[in-house]
């Protein structure tokens, strides 16, 4: 049973989603169901803003995911991904969600991450410290920084149900 939940908190979802696809297809080999994460991140209470982070990399049906997620009813935010000299590739999120989230914060009771990144942990502190939020994270808990389990004031391991699964 979740505590702290009331149907008039303001929520304000932000989603790392290739922190998520990847933990999903390298300890399952599945993909994930992105519906059934928004429904459990929402929790029947009020739905400020939703936002999907995506890497572009140039890859068979990318645009067509990216639009799913819209239709399912996320704001998508795409970068493109980095190739440096030598090959090296970087395609992340972090700054982007922490910014977002603290400009969104005034106007949340309750900011969710999406994510299992340890990386999230000054922010949250700060989510929940300066702003009054309350800070919840939803991601597969095999792949989450145990710090961040342990920062937040609820933590949904989507470990523990498999409809958070296709494939």
């Amino acid at each position: 049973m979740k505590k702290n939940i009331y149907a008039e908190q303001r929520v304000g979802i932000f989603v790392d989603i290739q922190n998520l696809y990847y933990s999903a297809k390298h300890l399952y080999d599945k993909r994930v169901n992105f519906m059934a994460v928004l429904n459990e991140a929402v929790n029947s209470r009020k739905l400020i803003r939703a936002i999907a982070y995506v890497v572009k990399a140039d890859e068979l049906k990318e645009n067509t995911f990216f639009e799913a997620l819209s239709k399912m009813g996320f704001d998508v935010k795409a970068k493109e991904l980095q190739i440096f000299p030598g090959g090296m590739k970087k395609g992340d999120w972090d700054v982007g969600i922490a910014v977002d989230a603290i400009q969104m914060s005034p106007k949340l009771d309750v900011v969710v991450l999406i994510s299992g990144d340890g990386d999230y942990i000054p922010l949250v502190e700060y989510l929940k410290g300066a702003q009054g939020c309350r800070v919840e994270v939803l991601a597969f808990g095999r792949s989450t920084s145990t710090k961040l389990k342990e920062s937040v004031d609820e933590f949904i391991d989507l470990d523990k149900n498999k409809k958070y699964l296709i494939g």
